[in-house]
């Protein structure tokens, strides 16, 4: 669905325009209504189409509250979510919480992760793709069992 990476700006409202080439999907799958919300394991900010969020919702509904890193991880990303829809220049307003919790200023990187994005600070996006560059080359351990799987 959306793969790739594309180098942004935020201007000084906070907004950021989603690239053209992702803007038509956006409109077929969810009328370009989108979901911002906490990526709990990276400090990056998580970005749905709506339609892909409600499924990811529902699953976070079901899980237990009596398990601490389940409600930890509903509370940040259902906690955190906005729903916005692209405006007429494919712009979204960025939350001053998700600017703030993902070091985002004015430059910024957006990954398509298949049914979502990334968006990362660019320095930070930086600093983090060297570092995993880096751990590729230590062969000592061995792959997790779902990339033995992977088929490439």
């Amino acid at each position: 669905m959306f793969s790739g990476k594309s180098s942004l700006n935020l201007d000084s409202k906070g907004r950021l325009a989603i690239p053209s080439r992702y803007r038509a999907r956006l409109e077929e799958m969810s009328e370009s209504d989108v979901v911002v919300t906490i990526n709990p394991l990276d400090r990056c900010v998580w970005i749905y189409p709506r339609t892909e969020w409600e499924i990811i919702e529902a699953k976070l509904r079901q899980l237990s509250d009596f398990d601490k890193q389940s409600r930890r991880t509903k509370q940040m990303m259902l906690g955190y979510a906005e729903d916005f829809h692209l405006d007429s220049h494919g712009r979204i307003r960025i939350p001053s919480s998700l600017k703030e919790y993902a070091g985002l200023e004015k430059e910024a990187v957006m990954l398509g992760q298949g049914n979502k994005f990334e968006l990362w600070d660019e320095s930070a996006w930086n600093t983090q793709h060297d570092e995993w560059l880096a751990s590729l080359e230590d062969t000592s351990g061995e792959p997790s069992e779902p990339l033995q799987q992977l088929s490439l």
